[in-house]
């Protein structure tokens, strides 16, 4: 098991994300989301915002933003919702071909009908 370093502490994520658990809007974040930076970090802002801002110059996933701050998901979630509200982030959803549907429920019942059978 790893040791928790200074940068894992649980009172300075508390710090970082002001107390919050989640963010106040739900913006539907997933590990897959991409973010782009809308505009350059800025004097006076949270330092993680600021890291955020330059690494996602180019689109990058909300997991790699986690893993290039070296914290967990649900804190960048927090800290990404608070750059959406302010217009400093966009975040491109994956897109779900129409192809990717579930396939027909009776044909679903006539497959395990047949596993059944063998």
């Amino acid at each position: 098991m790893k040791r928790l370093g200074p940068d894992d502490d649980p009172d300075r994520l508390y710090t970082v994300t002001g107390g919050r658990s989640r963010s106040a809007d739900d913006h539907a974040l997933d590990l897959v989301t991409l973010i782009v930076s809308e505009s350059d970090p800025s004097a006076g802002m949270q330092s993680e915002h600021a890291r955020i801002l330059t690494t996602c110059r180019r689109p990058t996933a909300v997991v790699e933003i986690s893993a290039e701050l070296r914290m967990p998901v649900s804190v960048v979630r927090i800290l990404l919702s608070d750059l959406l509200d302010r217009g400093q982030v966009t975040a491109r959803h994956p897109r779900v071909p129409a192809s990717a549907q579930l396939p027909d429920a009776d044909l679903l019942k006539e497959v395990l009908d047949a596993l059944h059978r063998l």
